[in-house]
């Protein structure tokens, strides 16, 4: 007797502490894959109402085969009742033998006392068929009511990943703006790139300073060439000697008719 009763603790342990167990281990799963989890809980609702179904069309069967059953006694009573009265002048009449109406007699007086039982397993057979024809119903129900909580939480479940995609695409914003604005301060690649540009601008600057200044004496030059054209003085590659004697002279140039006497 004590190792029934130790054998029978033990399967309550285990019932128990396992059957905890696996709605943790359930629970977790869930927690880590809702979608999974999910249809795991729709699937077992759906497997309830197959079976359920399944157990209502075989109930459905069997009541309309107990209802037939009743329907054909009742037609067998009624036509034996109506026979009775010509059995009974036949065996007036000697045309029957009384063993022969005994036997009628007696599967008549059969039927009518089965029929009662036919009636009562009728009975039970609706009341079978209308018990699950209630929990394929309900179950149905609950199947539908899922369905619509399922969505309801799917189309929330999506809504808050959007929004978290958003904050998250938000934030790496807001951090890349902060660290291009940190490497606008600090980043020595940029600072090296900002006087590079320095150096090469004063260079520049340096050359065309260089430039300007060996531009005005040929600018200063080209504006006494362009004087010199403008008031119409003579080329000297076409002076004669002459001229060019009292040019060097510092005498007036004499007119050509007195040179010549």
């Amino acid at each position: 007797m004590s190792n029934l009763n130790g054998w029978g603790l033990t399967a309550r342990l285990i019932s128990k502490h396992f059957g905890a167990l696996g709605n943790r281990v359930s629970e977790a799963i869930a927690n880590f894959d809702p979608e999974t989890a999910t249809e795991a809980d729709r699937d077992r609702l759906a497997d309830n109402l197959r079976s359920a179904a399944q157990k209502l069309a075989a109930a459905r069967t069997a009541f309309d085969k107990e209802a037939g059953d009743v329907v054909k006694l009742r037609q067998l009573i009624a036509t034996d009742e109506q026979a009775a009265g010509t059995l009974a002048e036949r065996l007036a009449s000697g045309k029957i033998a009384e063993s022969t109406i005994t036997l009628f007699c007696d599967e008549l007086e059969a039927n009518k006392a089965r029929l009662p039982q036919e009636l009562q397993e009728e009975a039970d057979a609706r009341q079978y068929m209308d018990e699950l024809q209630t929990i394929v119903d309900a179950l149905s129900k609950q199947l539908s009511e899922f369905d619509a909580q399922a969505k309801k939480a799917m189309q929330a479940l999506a809504s808050a990943r959007a929004q978290q995609d958003l904050q998250q695409l938000r934030a790496d914003r807001q951090a890349q703006l902060a660290g291009l604005q940190g490497m606008r301060g600090q980043s020595s690649a940029l600072a090296a790139l900002t006087r590079r540009a320095d150096t090469i601008r004063n260079d520049a600057e340096g050359l065309r300073i260089v430039t300007d200044i060996g531009q005005k004496p040929l600018e200063q030059a080209a504006e006494l060439e362009a004087i010199r054209k403008s008031v119409g003085q003579p080329a000297l590659g076409n002076e004669s000697a002459l001229a060019r004697l009292q040019r060097l002279s510092g005498q007036p140039a004499e007119p050509l008719a007195l040179a010549k006497s």
